[in-house]
């Protein structure tokens, strides 16, 4: 017994200051149920994405999904986390309650609340992400990891700060056209490549315009068993959801290679019984540049060390052989840790039904999602098909 998508709800994200954990949870419960056409009576389980990590002083956030609907009392209700990738994990949990016949309507909510954290503490929350023991100090926190990462790969292959910057701006141009996106502005090329007081250097070769934004956010989906699915008013299936998860030590494996994710799609296209030429488009994590770059390669899209090539080749426009981000991405779109993959799913999903408005990629039949938790740590894959 597989699953599918049958409703969901999505907050733009950005700075919000006039909510709260709570609200934004009650907000998406709500619309998702309410764009399934169901009650709360309905619902059988309920999962709920949130990093925390310190943005929040509510933690035990499991029950705040009941404050939207009295009907949702008793229900079995669980936090789930796993870095930035715990918006897949909620999602992948509720897959396999309904795969496992404890459910057939699942409600999956994604949050998370970061602007209201002081600058120098937001580093030291995502930090937690990394290996402590090694890369607890490293200066200007997650960023630092991942500059650490793109020295590493510009010394094996050389500098690729041009397609950085072509990564950069496609999904700043994607962006433009996303009602949910945090920064819909299309930078160009030029300033994403230019350092200047505008887009400083953050942390190796990166620069301001290289790393995703700090968000506030939430999304939501209803997931539903396959006889359900078929009588709802929209059905997108999982054909594949694979997770894989690595070693936390960035030490203990070649971090360039992404191996997780490698495996993760590998997983998935057999799973599906598909390749990635069969996708329509991909919804990958750029939490950084330099990841998206490598997640070409990591994907097949490119062999290892030529990810530029397919950055600056254009292909992974939204009008091109593979879209990539069409959203925008972690990049424009923004990245509320816990909302992040529960995002990446309704996105497909709105995709799939031809529902994205300005961000539709024509035809779309096939999308693929890749959500990751640290450095490759945490590594979720999705491949998703409408059935109804």
């Amino acid at each position: 017994m597989t699953a599918s998508i049958i409703g969901w709800a999505h907050t733009p994200f950005g700075k919000h200051s006039d909510e709260t954990v709570e609200s934004l949870i009650v907000r998406v419960a709500r619309e998702a149920l309410e764009h399934a056409g169901l009650s709360a009576g309905d619902i059988d389980e309920i999962y709920l994405g949130h990093f925390n990590a310190g943005f929040s002083l509510q933690d035990f956030t499991a029950s705040l999904v009941l404050q939207a609907d009295d009907g949702f009392r008793f229900k079995p209700t669980t936090r789930v986390e796993n870095a930035c990738a715990t918006g897949s994990a909620a999602v992948h949990q509720g897959i396999k309650a309904i795969r496992a016949g404890a459910a057939r309507r699942v409600l999956v909510v994604g949050v998370e609340q970061m602007t209201t954290t002081p600058g120098p503490e937001i580093g030291k929350n995502l930090l937690k992400a990394s290996y402590l023991p090694e890369d607890g100090d490293t200066p200007a926190g997650f960023a630092g990891v991942f500059g650490q990462i793109a020295d590493a790969y510009f010394q094996r292959y050389g500098d690729k700060s041009d397609a950085l910057a072509a990564i950069a701006a496609k999904n700043h141009k994607n962006g433009v056209d996303n009602p949910y996106a945090q920064m819909r502005k299309d930078l160009g090329y030029d300033f994403c490549r230019t350092e200047s007081e505008k887009n400083p250097f953050v942390a190796g070769p990166l620069k301001r315009t290289d790393c995703s934004l700090v968000s506030d956010g939430a999304a939501a989906v209803v997931l539903a068993d396959t006889e359900t699915a078929m009588q709802a008013p929209r059905a997108i299936l999982f054909r594949a959801a694979e997770h894989v998860q690595d070693f936390l030590p960035m030490s203990k494996r070649d971090i360039l290679a992404f191996d997780g994710c490698r495996e993760g799609w590998q997983r998935a296209f057999a799973r599906s019984g598909t390749t990635l030429d069969d996708l329509s488009l991909v919804e990958t994590h750029d939490c950084f540049t330099i990841a998206e770059l490598i997640e070409y390669e990591a994907m097949g899209l490119a062999k290892p060390g030529q990810g530029a090539d397919v950055a600056l080749s254009g292909e992974t426009a939204r009008d091109a052989r593979l879209p990539v981000n069409p959203s925008g991405g972690l990049k424009a779109k923004g990245h509320p840790i816990g909302a992040t993959g529960v995002s990446m799913h309704a996105l497909c999903a709105m995709q799939l039904t031809g529902e994205a408005g300005g961000i539709q990629v024509p035809g779309a039949e096939l999308a693929g999602i890749f959500n990751m938790g640290g450095a490759a740590v945490a590594n979720y894959v999705s491949i998703l098909e409408r059935i109804r």
